[in-house]
């Protein structure tokens, strides 16, 4: 037995490093990589311009993996954006303040994740088709709104969300950073979170131990389509134009990042930390190829593969 245990032991021991750290290692490799390929990468102003990229992909991953939790998924999070945006754009365009263009682009984003919610949890429409059907609707509802027309030219207050700065750090990412915060708190501080994490653990035993747990469904889909409106405001403030085609694949890299950082899809297990790391390795990734030049036929290809083996290596190591 003493044989066993000095062979095991150390696998083991090994094991568990990576399940704890693999993510991480992958993600300063993959910096070190950059740096030594390009002198650029490190640069004070690159480093803020992949925080700012990231930005918005990181606002919906933590709603993303919030959904996961509780073993659902929100396809819809692109098009809920680019919904959002549009009649925060059209609000603009009609003169309404910057405030109550931001209110109204979160009532519509927390709007479209309230049907979400209501479709999964009391009609019981799986959570793949529920939010599928959102997001084919709410992208043909603003493209009916636009009439497939881009829309440009806001006020400069309307645009502070995505190109203003607070000391040297750019606001959306201290809004990220924020929503990050806010996450943790709720996750790990509030009865609340441990029931999230409860119905993704096991919804019929949190229901027979007296947990709302549809109302916990309904909450965690308004949270994603609330937190989807938010990153659509920000997004049109740094491009000074919205489309109803914006924020298309977005739903793909937030999956991607909450995945990749350690959330599994059967609920009940993951951390924002893993889930933050997720994002900024994407981000890194992106920012990494568009400095050397990789054609933009084969960005997506390098990012597959990339996302595809951290993953295949943390789940070996899990």
């Amino acid at each position: 037995m003493a044989a066993v245990s000095r062979v095991v032991g150390p696998r083991s021991g090994a094991k568990a490093f990576l399940g704890r750290y693999g993510l991480l290692i992958a993600f300063l490799a993959l910096i070190a990589f950059f740096s030594l390929a390009s002198d650029r990468f490190l640069q004070p102003n690159n480093i803020l311009n992949i925080l700012r990229q990231s930005a918005i992909n990181g606002i919906i991953a933590v709603g993303m993996m919030i959904v996961i939790l509780t073993r659902g998924i929100d396809l819809s999070v692109g098009a809920v954006l680019a919904l959002s945006s549009v009649f925060a754009a059209q609000a603009v365009k009609a003169d309404q303040n910057a405030v109550n263009a931001l209110i109204i682009a979160l009532a519509v984003g927390a709007s479209c994740g309230l049907i979400n919610g209501v479709l999964v949890a009391y009609v019981r429409i799986p959570a793949f088709i529920a939010t599928l059907g959102m997001m084919t609707a709410a992208r043909g509802v603003a493209l009916s709104v636009t009439e497939g027309r881009p829309v440009s030219g806001f006020p400069e207050a309307f645009r502070q969300l995505g190109t203003s700065f607070v000391g040297p750090i750019p606001t959306p990412v201290i809004i990220a950073g924020a929503v990050f915060l806010i996450g943790y708190v709720l996750l790990y501080h509030t009865p609340l979170g441990r029931q999230i994490f409860g119905v993704g653990d096991n919804e019929q035993a949190a229901y027979l131990s007296g947990l709302a747990t549809r109302r916990i469904t309904i909450f965690v889909y308004v949270l994603v389509g609330t937190l989807s409106a938010l990153a659509g405001v920000i997004l049109i403030g740094r491009l000074n134009s919205t489309q109803p085609t914006a924020g298309m694949g977005y739903e793909f890299d937030a999956i991607a990042a909450v995945v990749v950082g350690g959330t599994s899809f059967s609920g009940g297990e993951g951390t924002l930390i893993g889930t933050l790391i997720g994002v900024l390795l994407i981000g890194v990734l992106a920012n990494g190829l568009n400095i050397l030049n990789v054609p933009a036929a084969y960005e997506g290809v390098v990012q597959g593969v990339v996302i595809a083996a951290a993953l295949l290596l943390y789940r070996l190591a899990r």
